[in-house]
C-alpha cells in the first residue's frame, strides 16, 4: 500500500470536512444577520433599492468579520475558499432575491399578495393616491375603500374608481364592516393630529397598519429620512445632487463604458451601417439637433431609419394622424416613412447604439431623461425644464417604462423624477432593466 497516496486522501478527507463545518456554521451565521439587518421586511421586500443594499451590507459585514477571525486564529481553510465564498454567496443570494422580485412583482400586477388600503383623507389628496398606487400595483397597496370629508357610501373616487365608503368620522365603523391590510392616512384640514393618534388607537387590537402619506411625491426613499423632534415626525429631504464626487463618478463610468461598448460593438455597428448603405439612399448617420445640458443644443447622432423625405412628410402625417396622447411629440405606429431596416433598428433600438459617441464626447449620458426637440420645449411649464440639470441619456425610466407607448406628459414626468432621484446605483439597474425591454422589442416605433 502506498502511505503517501493514503496520507494525500486523509488530508483532503481532513480539509473537505473542515470546509463543510465552516460552511454550515458560516450558513446559520449568515442567516441569522440578514435577519438582523431586517433584510426579510415586508416593507422593503419588491420595491426600491433597499432590499438588494441591506442584503449586501449584511453579507459584506459578516464574511469581513470572517475573514478577521480566520487570520487572528490562524485557521486554515484556503484562501482560494475565503476570496470566493462571499462573492459566490452574495451574487447568488441577490440574484435569487431579484428572481423572487419578478415573481412577486407578477402576481401583484394581477391584484395578488398586495395589502388591501383604505383611504382617508381630503378628496384631492385621497384621488391622488388613489391613482398613484393603482397606477403602480407592484408597490404592494391595493386601494379597496375610501373616506372623505362629508363622503358618502355609494360614489366613487379616481381612476380606478376606488369605493368611497363614508366620512372622516365613519372610519371606525368601516373598519368593522370591511377586512383592510392597513389605513393610509393623507393630509386633511378636517383631520386633526389628535384623531390621527385616536385612529392608531383603534387600530391596535387589529393589527391593521397605519400609514401617514406625507404631501411629498416622486421622491425617492434615500433622499428622505425620518427624525423625530419634540414628539413631531419631521421627514428631512435631501436636495438633488448635480455636482461633485457623485456627478464626477457618473461621468468617468459613462466615458469609460461609452469607449468600450464602441470597441466590443463595432462590428455590430459595420454591419448595420452596410445594410443602411444597401437597402436605402441617404446619409448612413441620421444628425439632429437636440436640447441637452443647462438648455444648449447638440448634434444628436442615430443610424437613419427613415427615407431621406422623411422631415418633408411630417406636416401632412401630423396633420393625419397624431396620437390623442402625444399632443407634443408626434409619434405614429406603422410610420410609412420607415424603411424596412430602420424597422428593425427601432424594435430593438439598435439605431441609438451611435449615441454612444456622444457620450463619449460628453453631451449625453448613458442614463438620463429623454433628449427633447427644441420644438418640444416651447411647450414647457417652468419646472419641466429641470430636465436640462442633467445630460440626457440614450435610455431612462422611459425607455423601460413603455418606450414610444408612453404619453409625452408621461415621459416628462418620468425624466423629472429620474433628474430628482438619480444614483449610479439606480443607473446600473436601469441599464439593466433596458437590456430586458430592449429584446423583448416592445413599445418602440
Amino acid at each position: 500500500m502506498n502511505m503517501g497516496s493514503l496520507a494525500d486522501r486523509l488530508s483532503w478527507g481532513e480539509i473537505a470536512t473542515r470546509h463543510t463545518v465552516v460552511s454550515i456554521l458560516l450558513l446559520g451565521a449568515w442567516l441569522l444577520v440578514l435577519t438582523a439587518y431586517g433584510t426579510r421586511d415586508s416593507r422593503i421586500i419588491g420595491q426600491g433599492t433597499l432590499e438588494y443594499k441591506r442584503v449586501l451590507e449584511s453579507s459584506l459585514m459578516l464574511f469581513g468579520v470572517f475573514a478577521i477571525v480566520a487570520i487572528v486564529l490562524r485557521l486554515d481553510l484556503g484562501r482560494s475558499f475565503v476570496l470566493t465564498s462571499f462573492p459566490v454567496a452574495a451574487i447568488g443570494l441577490v440574484l435569487s432575491r431579484w428572481g423572487w422580485r419578478q415573481w412577486l412583482v407578477a402576481h401583484r400586477r394581477v391584484g395578488q399578495y398586495s395589502a388591501r388600503a383604505l383611504l382617508v383623507g381630503s378628496r384631492h389628496s385621497v384621488e391622488h393616491l388613489a391613482n398613484h398606487l393603482s397606477g403602480q400595483p407592484s408597490a404592494g397597496y391595493r386601494p379597496v375603500l375610501a373616506c372623505l370629508p362629508h363622503g358618502t357610501s355609494g360614489s366613487t373616487i379616481g381612476t380606478a374608481s376606488v369605493p368611497v365608503a363614508g366620512g372622516l368620522n365613519d372610519v371606525t365603523a368601516v373598519l368593522a364592516r370591511h377586512h383592510v391590510d392597513c389605513v393610509i392616512v393623507t393630509s386633511s384640514d378636517e383631520l386633526s393630529p389628535l384623531a390621527v393618534r385616536q385612529l392608531g388607537w383603534s387600530l391596535e387590537e387589529s393589527g391593521t397598519q397605519l400609514i401617514v402619506a406625507p404631501a411629498l411625491t416622486d421622491i425617492a426613499g434615500p433622499r428622505m429620512h425620518t427624525r423625530p423632534v419634540a414628539g413631531l415626525p419631521l421627514i428631512h429631504v435631501e436636495s438633488p445632487v448635480f455636482a461633485g464626487r457623485k456627478a464626477w463618478t457618473k461621468t468617468v463610468i459613462d466615458r469609460a463604458a461609452a469607449g468600450l461598448g464602441i470597441l466590443l460593438l463595432s462590428p455590430v455597428l459595420l454591419a448595420i451601417t452596410i445594410a443602411v448603405a444597401a437597402t436605402s439612399s441617404g446619409p448612413i448617420i441620421f444628425r439632429q439637433q437636440r436640447v441637452g445640458l443647462g438648455g444648449e443644443t447638440f448634434t444628436m447622432f442615430k443610424f437613419r431609419s427613415m427615407r431621406v423625405d422623411a422631415e418633408a412628410q411630417l406636416a401632412h402625417l401630423q396633420a393625419e394622424q397624431r396620437d390623442a396622447g402625444n399632443q407634443v411629440l408626434f409619434k405614429m405606429k406603422n410610420d410609412p416613412r420607415v424603411t424596412r431596416v430602420g424597422a428593425f433598428l427601432r424594435r430593438y433600438s439598435l439605431d441609438e447604439l451611435p449615441q454612444l459617441f456622444n457620450v463619449l464626447n460628453g453631451t449625453m449620458s448613458l442614463v438620463g431623461p429623454r433628449p427633447p426637440l427644441d420644438a418640444e420645449t416651447k411647450a414647457y411649464e417652468k419646472h419641466n425644464f429641470r430636465r436640462f440639470l442633467v445630460r440626457p441619456g440614450i435610455t431612462g425610466l422611459w425607455q423601460v417604462s413603455g418606450r414610444s407607448d408612453l404619453s409625452w406628459e408621461d415621459s416628462v414626468r418620468l425624466d423629472l423624477y429620474y433628474v430628482e432621484n438619480w444614483s449610479v446605483l439606480n443607473d446600473l439597474i436601469l441599464l439593466g432593466r433596458t437590456a430586458r425591454a430592449v429584446f423583448r422589442g416592445s413599445g418602440a416605433y
